[in-house]
């Protein structure tokens, strides 16, 4: 994950409320201006004394750069950095900070040994490219990869507590959240993207399933829908399998009607079979292979509809190795 920090050197009243509104997660300022801009917003605001920019032109330049680091110190690398030794840097530190003028250098950094920089500091150069950096670079996420199930079984269950996980965020036809009873075995549940004669559309909830289901987050990680908290973090996944992230802003638990969905996945070590427990209205809908959002009350069985396959075995939302199965 890369943080996004904007060097207003020299310093520009407006270019920092630019980046503020941006949305980067901290400004480089004069020290002389730290307290005031400090003020203006809850982020990082860094003294650019305290910021100093480091040239990687030789082996000994990423030598001294890893000790500055490893000592605690805040260092910049300057722009013109390679990748190798940026690799280099990030298999021995968490803290490497890269400078970036344009989008396809933010877009470098974030990407590197596939999780990126700690932080992307944009220079001045960058600043008509702030706003998208911030869009496509504040997290690069690893793609998903979805596969086809074939619905096996759809029953009533009577009922149960849903989770209607309701972000920030507005979200598109082919979006939804990956949910199931195993970490190992999860459907891409869509957002509530589609209207009706009766509901109106709510793109921006995702009624996830019952409270006891695994649903996938950032980072590798799983929680339980009842665990879901306002402020949280979730993983939002579209039918291709690209990846973002959404901040919960709501949960609401409610008494539902219930259906379990049962799908089964050809893999080349055999046949994997999953469920799911989702409320029984026409409103929650999977997910075709080709994005289609598809209502559980009329799914039957042979529909396809995405799934994602794992390893089971969590503790805590961490992935452990270990001896399990989960039915």
């Amino acid at each position: 994950m890369s943080r996004i920090y904007f060097n207003c050197m020299p310093f520009d009243k407006e270019d920092v409320t630019l980046a503020l509104e941006s949305g980067v997660d901290g400004v480089i300022v004069p020290a002389a201006q730290v307290e005031h801009v400090a003020g203006l917003s809850r982020c990082a605001v860094w003294a650019a004394e305290e910021t100093p920019l480091a040239e990687l032109n030789a082996k000994a330049d990423e030598e001294a750069v890893l000790q500055r680091l490893l000592a605690g110190e805040r260092v910049v690398l300057a722009r013109g950095w390679e990748v190798i030794p940026v690799e280099n840097l990030l298999a021995q530190s968490d803290s490497v900070l890269a400078e970036a003028g344009t989008l396809d250098e933010a877009r470098l950094a974030a990407g590197i040994l596939e999780r990126g920089v700690a932080g992307i500091v944009v220079s001045r150069e960058g600043i008509s490219d702030l706003k998208d950096i911030v869009a496509q670079c504040k997290r690069i996420l690893p793609r998903e990869e979805l596969l086809p199930g074939v619905v096996t079984r759809v029953e009533p269950v009577g009922l149960g507590h849903r989770v209607c996980a309701d972000t920030l965020s507005l979200l598109r036809k082919g979006q939804g959240m990956l949910v199931g009873n195993s970490s190992a075995f999860t459907f891409l549940v869509h957002a509530e993207t589609e209207r009706n004669e009766y509901v109106a559309a709510r793109p921006f909830r995702v009624n996830a399933g019952a409270v006891h289901a695994y649903v996938r987050l950032p980072e590798d990680q799983t929680t339980y829908l009842g665990e879901f908290k306002a402020g949280q973090e979730v993983l939002i996944v579209d039918y291709t399998g690209e990846t973002s992230v959404a901040t919960l802003g709501r949960v609401k638990i409610e008494v539902r009607p219930m259906l379990l969905v049962e799908a089964q996945v050809q893999t080349e070590d055999g046949v994997k079979t999953g469920a799911v427990f989702l409320q029984n209205a026409e409103t929650i809908r999977l997910t075709t292979p080709e994005g289609e959002a598809i209502s559980v009350v009329s799914l039957k069985v042979g529909d396809r509809v995405l799934c994602r396959l794992d390893e089971a075995g969590r503790h805590f939302g961490m992935r452990v190795r270990e001896d399990i199965r989960e039915v």
